[in-house]
């Protein structure tokens, strides 16, 4: 049974594998102050054409959410994110736990839009309730669609003018920007985000994210919030060997590409078959609507999650695809669905 339920499935890609026997015997400092975690900062910055930028290596992205928004935030802030996104859904609580509120805004397509933190704004007028202080998007988004450009500088206008931080989950940063709609590059971030990260665990790392501060007043101290956190690995070397492997060259957009094909490959296959999305989603997941016995007949090959139920007779599916899905899986998935059509 061939998994599209998420983008992690398999261990990391081969290259990394050898990186990381091939430096093990290596005797490095602890702590994120090894040779190969310096190297890797310093490679990242190139590639963001930003030396004024910090970055930190953490092992995934709940422990960088929780641990950049708590120490971004006064006890009496509170992000504010799309009721989807995944510090909302699927962190147990973790930004919670630290003791700020979520404010969550109902959106078709999981991003946020100025308007909408307009009227968050307009209700949290006193001491009597939390300040709206930090501004939650991810990109791509937990439901699959992306900023452009000109949306994320919209927000970043809007943030500045309300004195509002604006961060960004990277979880799939390299599948949305691999988008054959993305109008985004790497190097675009540091200008509209105060603060990212670069999402390897679901982009051929075995683990781990690059989190980077643009704004210098969230820098201070944050190496103490992420000890606080347990989120300094004491063999810090093991995160940024990959990053390493995954930038020095394109290898990193190369993976990113690579599953935003096949999804597309599922999503024509779809599209020919007349079902319906959803919602637009031009990354590496995909949202079809189809009837449950379709659905159940599907599992019976294939395993992937059951979104969202539409009415009685049709359920949205979540399909995923990753740097390493075989195209010979997506066929094979396309065959079986067109088969079974024709009965």
């Amino acid at each position: 049974m061939y998994s599209f339920k998420n983008d992690y499935s398999e261990g990391a890609h081969p290259r990394i594998l050898n990186a990381l026997v091939e430096s093990n015997f290596n005797q490095e400092e602890g702590y994120g102050e090894d040779y190969y975690s310096k190297k890797a900062i310093e490679l990242l910055k190139q590639k963001l054409e930003r030396v004024d930028v910090d970055i930190h290596f953490l092992s995934g992205g709940t422990q960088t959410n929780l641990t950049a928004l708590s120490a971004f935030l006064r006890p009496h802030h509170a992000a504010i994110s799309a009721s989807t996104g995944h510090i909302n859904t699927h962190e147990t609580g973790a930004i919670e736990a630290t003791g700020h509120k979520i404010l969550t805004v109902e959106s078709s397509d999981g991003k946020l839009t100025t308007a909408q933190l307009q009227k968050v704004l307009d209700i949290h007028t006193d001491e009597h309730m939390v300040i709206p202080k930090l501004v939650y998007i991810s990109n791509s988004t937990e439901i699959g669609s992306i900023y452009k450009k000109d949306e994320l500088e919209q927000l970043r206008v809007f943030c500045d003018d309300h004195g509002l931080i604006l961060f960004m989950d990277g979880a799939r940063l390299g599948s949305a920007l691999c988008s054959d709609e993305s109008d985004l590059k790497l190097r675009d971030l540091p200008k509209l985000v105060d603060a990212f990260y670069i999402g390897g665990t679901k982009n051929g790392a075995l683990l781990g994210e690059a989190l980077v501060i643009c704004r210098d007043s969230l820098k201070e101290d944050f190496r103490f919030h992420m000890k606080q956190r347990g989120a300094i690995l004491a063999k810090g070397r093991v995160l940024s060997i990959q990053f390493l492997e995954l930038f020095k060259d394109n290898l990193y957009f190369e993976l990113a590409a690579h599953a935003n094909k096949m999804a597309n490959i599922l999503r024509d296959g779809f599209t020919r078959a007349n079902f319906q999305f959803l919602t637009h989603a031009p990354s590496n997941q995909v949202f079809p609507i189809l009837p449950n016995s379709l659905i159940a007949e599907l599992e019976k090959k294939f395993s992937f999650l059951i979104w969202e139920q539409v009415d009685a007779n049709l359920s949205a599916i979540r399909l995923v695809t990753s740097w390493a899905t075989k195209e010979e899986a997506v066929s094979a998935f396309i065959e079986e669905l067109e088969k079974l059509l024709q009965k």
